[in-house]
């Protein structure tokens, strides 16, 4: 078992006028190592719909800001599982700047059908796929 870990780096684009990297771009950057994490194990995310008809959502996310990233960083990423249930999972993404701590997003992904957004199990497959991601303590 392991995390994922990938960096990013912070553009002007992703900042306001003082350089300080908007609030809602964490989301953003973790949403792309989530698709990294998923990547790195083998299985693109779009075939989960594409073979099962299911996509995963965001049910529930929290930001716990520390220190603000700027530009012009190199924002590393580490995603893991903290849980995972029949037709969801929870993960904590870690921000970080070289060994400082600067954020952590705690996100819940619903699985659900895609033609009606009703939840669905995971298929077992992907379950063992997300396992994966469960670090050891």
């Amino acid at each position: 078992m392991t995390t994922h870990s990938i960096n990013f780096r912070i553009y002007y684009e992703d900042t306001d006028a003082g350089g300080i990297v908007y609030h809602a771009r964490y989301l953003a950057f973790a949403e792309r190592a989530r698709t990294e994490a998923i990547r790195s194990l083998g299985m693109p995310a779009a075939s989960l719909l594409s073979e099962f008809g299911l996509v995963f959502v965001v049910r529930d996310a929290t930001i716990n800001y520390r220190v603000p990233l700027t530009l012009d960083d190199i924002a590393t990423v580490t995603t893991r599982l903290l849980e995972q249930k029949a037709a969801s999972c929870r993960l904590e993404q870690v921000f970080t700047r070289g060994d400082e701590f600067c954020a952590r997003v705690d996100v819940v992904l619903a699985c659900v059908k895609a033609k009606d957004g009703r939840p669905a199990r995971f298929p077992p497959l992907w379950r063992d796929l997300l396992r994966r991601l469960e670090a050891e303590e």
